[in-house]
């Protein structure tokens, strides 16, 4: 199977002040965007796998990682996603040697509010927003969901599509919707 590394995103990228290390492969066409006061800091050896023939578990699209507002998104080295979108107005930090399942969401806001009332009048002010951290060496299992507020430890394991909440310590399988706490992983 032909992978072709592209290039071309990364001119945008550049143009829109992301910052990324030595070693970016991007397989396909990702969008990665930050508006004027938001930061993306994106690590050495990553790869953002968006094209159909980059990951043959099915992307549903290709690789989207938005940080809005003054949001900061770091990627630590040696991570690889498929298909995934990471969409931060708080925060979002993802550790070093993780790998990021096809099709997986990280997301730190709920998008809208809560309360009927405001959705009603059209007030789409997103306050909602809590920072979501992604430990070291961690597997999130394809069509999976970050919530905002969720913290994973080190060396933890989420199962294919769960929908994950909360804190979670270091070396833990993670799975279900919600996601809890399945076992510890001995290390």
């Amino acid at each position: 199977m032909l992978k072709f590394n592209c290039y071309l995103p990364r001119v945008f990228m550049k143009l829109n002040g992301v910052k990324y290390g030595r070693k970016l492969k991007l397989l396909g066409y990702p969008f990665i965007f930050r508006f004027s006061k938001a930061q993306i800091d994106i690590g050495n050896n990553v790869t953002f796998n968006s094209g159909f023939f980059s990951n043959l578990l099915g992307l549903y699209q290709r690789s989207i990682i938005v940080a809005k507002k003054q949001a900061k998104i770091k990627i630590g080295n040696n991570v690889g996603a498929s298909g995934v979108t990471v969409y931060s107005w708080n925060s979002v930090e993802i550790g070093d040697n993780t790998k990021i399942g096809a099709n997986v969401k990280i997301i730190d806001t709920d998008f809208h509010p809560i309360n009927p009332e405001e959705r009603l009048v059209g007030n789409n002010d997103i306050s909602l927003t809590k920072p979501i951290e992604i430990g070291k060496n961690v597997f999130i299992g394809m069509n999976s969901i970050i919530l905002k507020g969720t913290r994973i430890g080190d060396n933890c394991v989420i199962g294919a599509g769960s929908v994950v909440s909360g804190c979670f310590e270091d070396n833990c399988v993670i799975a279900g919707n919600p996601a809890k706490l399945i076992r510890k992983i001995d290390v």
